[in-house]
Order: C-alpha cells, then structure tokens, then sequence
C-alpha cells in the first residue's frame, strides 16, 4: 500500500508542478502533500475530478498554531475516496493575517468547516460565501485555540437581573486559587491527611 501512494503522490506532484511542493506517506498511511497556499483551489478541485481518483469526500478541515514560526498556522484538509478506498491529506502554510482561498465551490460541505477555523484560530477565507463565527457568540473577543489565547479567555457572559438583560464583562475570577500541596502522600507527607486523623484516634 505504501508503494502504491507514493507512486500516486508521485503521480499528482507531475500533474501539478506548480501546486505541490511536497509528497509522502504518513505513519497513518496517508497520502499527505504540500501545497502552495495561492493553489490549493487547484489542487482540490483535480482530486475531485481526475477520473482515476476521485477524492470527492471531504472529511474535515482544520489548522495548527505554530507561534514560532514565521508563517503561523499551518492548514490541513483530509479527503477520501470512496472509489479507490484511499486517503489523503493536504497541508499548506498560512501566515498571520494570510487569507486562504475556500474551496466552498468545490465541496459546498466545507462552508462550516471554514467558519470552524476562522472562528478557533482567526484564518480568513477569500471567497467563502458567509464568513463569520460558528462556535462562539457574535462578540467574542479572541481566537480560543491559537496557543496565546489566555486559559481563563477575556469576557464573561451572564444574564443582568437589574437591567433584564445579557451583559459581558471581563473574567473575573469569583475565588482565590486554591493553595494545592502537590506532595503525593505514598511519599510520605509530613501532616496529617484529613481523614487519617479519625484513624489514629480510634
């Protein structure tokens, strides 16, 4: 099987020498390539159509935040076709603030998908027909899954009695944090556990 989606990658890389950069088989025995952010469109739209193979489901839609790195997230599509029973996945590389093409035209199922994205990591798509947020409410401030997004988030939504109405206000936390001693007791702590107190009275 790994010989024959590296001959197939192989294949799709001559068919498209200006769209993929890369090509290999993952440890999932994918077929995974590297696309040109600018021809993804392309790329999608000859896997679906090319006769031979027909990727024509689109599975799922979803990206990566690498902080770090100088193109900040990285996009990645799975595909499958139903006809050869195969596999593959496409990654291209976005930069903050990048657009991706949308391939809602292509596969009219990736619609939520791409606002799933948008909504999680702030990437925008060109092209796609009602981008906004999917998961989260209107308001929201932030990108939940980027990696500096805070774990406490910025805002706090409740319902106002006094004023009959839904308010949103930055997150405060209604409790000191706890004050955990992180000494595991089969090492012996140096106190007496609750509990073990009743124990040594009887």
């Amino acid at each position: 099987m790994s010989n024959t989606l590296t001959d197939l990658g192989e294949v799709i890389a001559s068919k498209l020498p200006d769209a993929v950069t890369a090509s290999g088989v993952s440890d999932f025995g994918d077929l995974v390539l590297n696309v040109k952010l600018d021809k993804i469109t392309k790329v999608v739209e000859f896997l679906k159509t090319n006769s031979a193979m027909k990727f024509s489901t689109l599975v799922d839609i979803t990206a990566i935040d690498y902080p770090s790195r100088e193109n900040r997230f990285e996009m990645v599509y799975h595909f499958l076709s139903m006809y050869m029973n195969l596999r593959i996945r496409l990654k291209l590389q976005v930069p903050e603030g990048g657009m991706v093409p949308s391939i809602c035209e292509i596969h009219p199922g990736a619609n939520w998908f791409e606002r799933e994205v948008f909504d999680m990591y702030g990437v925008l798509f060109s092209g796609h027909p009602d981008l906004r947020r999917i998961l989260t409410d209107y308001g929201f401030r932030g990108y939940p899954l980027r990696k500096d997004f805070p774990t406490t988030g910025y805002t706090e939504l409740r319902y106002d009695e006094v004023g009959k109405r839904v308010v949103y206000e930055p997150v405060t936390l209604t409790q000191e944090y706890r004050q955990f001693d992180f000494m595991s007791p089969w090492e012996g702590a140096q106190y007496i556990l609750p509990g073990d107190d009743k124990a040594e009275a009887k």
